[in-house]
């Protein structure tokens, strides 16, 4: 099993790369493990609170699940992947079982952070774009997807993305083996790396699957 780590700020087109690698592998290929299904599950504190916290530090992902997880898929066993409402800023009670593939991809912003997590990874890629569009994307998403309203998501740039990422997710960049500029329009960054990925799987061995 192959695990690739995918970080890069809010908006960069990680998700973009994501489904590019996936479209030019086999079909059923790979498993992806967003980074946000792990935000911590904090439905005990009052909505009010939940919706002014941040949640563009390490500190708010629970790093020992995901890990703890992804420990379990590359032994050969089945896992129940939380899910996260933006909405009300709370877990919710369905999970998404997940099943081991022979790629893994761990997508998020703060993926690189994590010690633990890194040593898991047998690539570590670092989806980069400029600050402005970066922005435009993030606004047209947070709009359509998570019901705010486009000064919010302008607030929430100034007050909390912007020196998150300055602070956390670009400093991250040096831990990448591949830095891929222009976000998800560099195909030829993105078809180097399928490229490597196969040959990475042309030498690997698959796990056995298990089921709990």
């Amino acid at each position: 099993m192959l695990v690739i780590g995918i970080a890069g700020g809010t908006g960069s087109g990680k998700t973009t790369v994501v489904k590019k690698i996936i479209d030019a592998l086999p079909k059923d290929e790979v498993t992806v493990i967003p980074q946000d299904c792990y935000y911590n599950d904090n439905a005990h504190i009052p909505l009010e609170e939940r919706l002014k916290m941040n949640y563009d530090e390490p500190s708010s992902i629970e790093w020992s699940l995901l890990c703890k997880q992804l420990s379990e898929l590359k032994k050969g066993y089945d896992v129940e992947m939380p899910t996260y409402d933006f909405i009300t800023c709370s877990r919710m009670k369905e999970t998404i079982r997940l099943e081991p593939r022979d790629v893994v991809v761990v997508e998020g912003i703060l993926v690189l952070t994590d010690r633990q997590l890194r040593d898991m990874m047998d690539v570590k890629v670092f989806v980069d774009a400029d600050a402005d569009e970066r922005l435009i994307r993030v606004i047209s998403r947070d709009c359509i997807e998570r019901g705010r309203t486009p000064q919010m998501v302008i607030d929430r740039y100034q007050e909390t993305l912007k020196p998150m990422h300055e602070l956390y997710i670009e400093p991250s960049k040096r831990y990448a083996d591949l830095i891929v500029p222009q976000g998800g329009n560099n195909n030829v960054a993105i078809m180097l790396l399928t490229d490597y990925i196969r040959s990475l799987l042309g030498s690997g061995v698959n796990n056995k699957r298990h089921k709990k």
